[in-house]
C-alpha cells in the first residue's frame, strides 16, 4: 500500500498541513518523534496574516478561548526593540493572538484527527529514498523499524530536519554566535506594575512597556505579561563566556543588573507550570536552498529559521502549510494544472526571503555600540512617519507579500491575501472567514449583473457567493480566491467586460485546472 502523504513532524506546522489535507479529503500519516506533546514553553502566540488564516479555518475561537473574531492591533507593536505606533495607521495589518504553542498543538492535533489524519507518536523518520513514483521512508517506532511508501513526503521536522539533510538540501544563512538570551517566568514587585498601561516601572530606569524590549549599550531587557502565567522576563547580552551551569533566576537577575544598571527582583513563578527557565547562546537566520526535491517538500523551521522578535518562524510555517496543502491535494486528485506544485517553492521562498530581511535588520538594530545607538535614534525619528510605520507593519504581518499571478494589468488585490469583510447575502450577513472554512476556491460576486459568478458557477471547482458589502470599501466588485485565501483575480467593474471575464477564466484554469465538464 502506498500512502498519499507522510508528514514528518507533529508540531504546529505538520499538524496544520494535516488539517489542510483532511479538508481536501486526504488522510495523511503524521510521524512525530516525541511520544507525548512537549511541555517545553516555546512560542507565546501568533502575529500577522496567520491570525486571520486560523480564523478562516474555524480555529480562532478555540485558540483564543472566546467567540470574538480577530481584531487588528491598533495600539503599538515593536520592531528591533523600538515602538511601532500602529495608531498612526488607518488600517493596521498586525493581528495578535496570544496563545502558548502547546495549546496550538493540542487544537490542531484534535482537528487533524477529526479529519482522519493518522497521527503516530513515538515514530521517527531515520532515512528516505525516492524514485519517479514514490518515496520510501525508513521509520523507527515503538515496535522497531519499519518502512512506508508514500507518494509525497513533507519535512516539518524542525531546524535540524532529518528530511532536509537526507534530501541533500543545503541550509545557508547567518549564525549569531555573540548573543546570550536568558528568559524565565518570574514574579516582580506588584507595585512596579502600572495597572493602566501594564508597564513595568523600574526605579532608576522608568516605564518599560510590555512586549517592547528596552535596549542599553550593554544589552536588552524585556517584560512580557502573558495571559494565564507569570510575566516573562528576558535579557540579551553579547560576548558572554560559555557555561554549562544550569540556568537560575539569580543568573537572570544578575544579567538584568548588568544590562540596566539597577536591580530587578525576579521571584519564583507561581502555579503548576510548566515555567520557562532557559539560556540560549547564539542563533541562526537561515533559508533552505530549495523547498522541494522531487517528491519531498519542506515547510516551517525545516525550510527557514530566524533570530528575530515577533515569532516569525511559526507564523511563516503555518502559512507554508496552508499554501502547500491544497496544491498537494490537487496533484493527488489528478486535477492540478501544470506547475502548480512548483509554485509552492516560488511563493513561500519569496515570503521566507522577505522575512530574512526583517530578521537580519532587527539583529543589526539591536547590536551593541554607539554607532548602532545613533542609527536607532535616527530610526526612531523615522518611526514618527505613518508611511514608515505602514511599511514595517506590513513587513511584520507578512501583508507586503504579493504572489506573481502572471496577470498583466491586474487589480491591486491580485496576488495578495484577501482582506476581511462582511458580506450581506440573501440568507443574511456572513464574514469572509466563515465562507473559507472548507478550503475550496471561492468566487465573491458583488457585481450588478452577476456575470463573474455565472461564469465560475459553470464548473464544479469554484464555490460562488453573491451579495454586497456594507460599511467597507475593498475597491473590488468580484474576487476569485484560492483555497489559501490569496486573490487569483479581481475586478472593480460593476459589469465586467468580455476581456475581464476571459481573465477570470484564465485565472481559474491556471490555479484549478480545466473544469471537469470541459475535460469530459
Amino acid at each position: 500500500m502506498i500512502a498519499d502523504v507522510v508528514i514528518s513532524g507533529g508540531g504546529p506546522n505538520g499538524l496544520m498541513l494535516a488539517c489542510e489535507l483532511g479538508l481536501a479529503g486526504l488522510r495523511p500519516i503524521v510521524l512525530e518523534r516525541l511520544t507525548e506533546p512537549s511541555d517545553e514553553p516555546k512560542a507565546n502566540g501568533l502575529v500577522g496574516q496567520v491570525v486571520k488564516m486560523v480564523d478562516r479555518r474555524g480555529l480562532h475561537e478555540q485558540l483564543s478561548g472566546g467567540p470574538r473574531p480577530p481584531r487588528p492591533n491598533s495600539a503599538y507593536f515593536m520592531f528591533a526593540g523600538m515602538s511601532l505606533n500602529l495608531g498612526l495607521l488607518a488600517d493596521s495589518p498586525v493581528y495578535n493572538l496570544p496563545v502558548p504553542q502547546r495549546r496550538i498543538v493540542e487544537v490542531l492535533a484534535q482537528r487533524a484527527a477529526e479529519l482522519g489524519a493518522d497521527i503516530r507518536r513515538g515514530h521517527e523518520v531515520t532515512g528516505l529514498s525516492q524514485d519517479d513514483d514514490a518515496v520510501e521512508v525508513e521509520v523507527t517506532g515503538p515496535d522497531g523499524p519499519y518502512r512506508l511508501r508514500t507518494r509525497y513526503l513533507v519535512g516539518a521536522d524542525g531546524a535540524h530536519s532529518v528530511i532536509r539533510k537526507r534530501a541533500g538540501i543545503g541550509f545557508p544563512g547567518v549564525s549569531y554566535d555573540r548573543t546570550t538570551n536568558r528568559t524565565a517566568n518570574a514574579t516582580v514587585p506588584a507595585d512596579w506594575v502600572d495597572p493602566m498601561t501594564g508597564a513595568l516601572n523600574v526605579p532608576g530606569i522608568g516605564a518599560i512597556l510590555p512586549f517592547l524590549p528596552h535596549r542599553t549599550e550593554r544589552g536588552g531587557f524585556g517584560y512580557a505579561p502573558l495571559p494565564g502565567q507569570d510575566p516573562l522576563i528576558s535579557t540579551i547580552e553579547w560576548d558572554e563566556p560559555e557555561t554549562e551551569a544550569k540556568m537560575t533566576l539569580d543568573e537572570l537577575q544578575e544579567s538584568a543588573r548588568r544590562v540596566l544598571g539597577v536591580d530587578v527582583p525576579c521571584g519564583p513563578p507561581t502555579g503548576a507550570g510548566p515555567h520557562v527557565l532557559r539560556r540560549r547562546s547564539g542563533g541562526n537566520t537561515r533559508v533552505a536552498e530549495r523547498f522541494r526535491d522531487r517528491r519531498v517538500f519542506l515547510l516551517g523551521d525545516a525550510a527557514h529559521v530566524y533570530t528575530a522578535g515577533g515569532g516569525p518562524g511559526l507564523n511563516l510555517g503555518l502559512q507554508d502549510a496552508i499554501n502547500l496543502g491544497w496544491k498537494l491535494a490537487a496533484e493527488l486528485r489528478g486535477d492540478a494544472p501544470p506547475g502548480l506544485l512548483d509554485s509552492y517553492e516560488a511563493e513561500r521562498g519569496q515570503a521566507a526571503r522577505r522575512m530574512n530581511t526583517y530578521a537580519q535588520a532587527q539583529s543589526a538594530l539591536i547590536a551593541p555600540g554607539s554607532d548602532v545607538t545613533a542609527l536607532r535614534e535616527l530610526f526612531t525619528e523615522l518611526l514618527d512617519d505613518a508611511g514608515t510605520v505602514q511599511r514595517i507593519a506590513d513587513l511584520t504581518a507578512g501583508s507586503d507579500v504579493r504572489y506573481d499571478m502572471a496577470a498583466a494589468g491586474a487589480h491591486s488585490l491580485t496576488g495578495r491575501c484577501a482582506p476581511e469583510f462582511e458580506l450581506h447575502t440573501e440568507t443574511g450577513p456572513v464574514r469572509l472567514a466563515e465562507l473559507t472554512r472548507s478550503a475550496r476556491p471561492l468566487l465573491i460576486d458583488l457585481t450588478d449583473d452577476g456575470s463573474p459568478g455565472a461564469l465560475a458557477g459553470r464548473t464544479d471547482q469554484v464555490d460562488v457567493v453573491r451579495g454586497r458589502i456594507v460599511g467597507a470599501d475593498i475597491g473590488a466588485t468580484a474576487l476569485l480566491l484560492r483555497p489559501d485565501c490569496y486573490v487569483a483575480w479581481a475586478s472593480a467593474s460593476s459589469s465586467p467586460d468580455a476581456a475581464e471575464l476571459d481573465a477570470l477564466q484564465a485565472a481559474a484554469e491556471r490555479w484549478f485546472g480545466v473544469p471537469t465538464t470541459a475535460r469530459a
